[in-house]
């Protein structure tokens, strides 16, 4: 049994979009200006990621790579 004229339409709009998709250029210089604001960064609030580190360090009781080192007690 071959598809109705409907089922091969919708099938055939499909595999056009999908093939559109990959024809896609990376975007230009140009193109990235609004992606490298710092607001559009993953970690908005770099205070507050200092901080969580200081924290993790902390009870950890490590020193990592973002600063002065130090003992587990928080009093760096």
């Amino acid at each position: 049994m071959t598809p109705s004229f409907p089922t091969r339409l919708f099938a055939s709009a499909l595999a056009v979009v999908a093939l559109a998709g990959c024809a896609m250029q990376p975007p230009q210089a140009w193109e990235k200006r609004a992606l490298a604001k710092p607001e559009m960064t993953m970690a908005g609030d770099p205070l507050a990621d200092r901080f969580d580190q200081h924290i993790y360090n902390s009870k950890e009781n490590a020193s990592g790579g973002y600063g002065v080192g130090g003992g587990g007690c928080g009093c760096n």
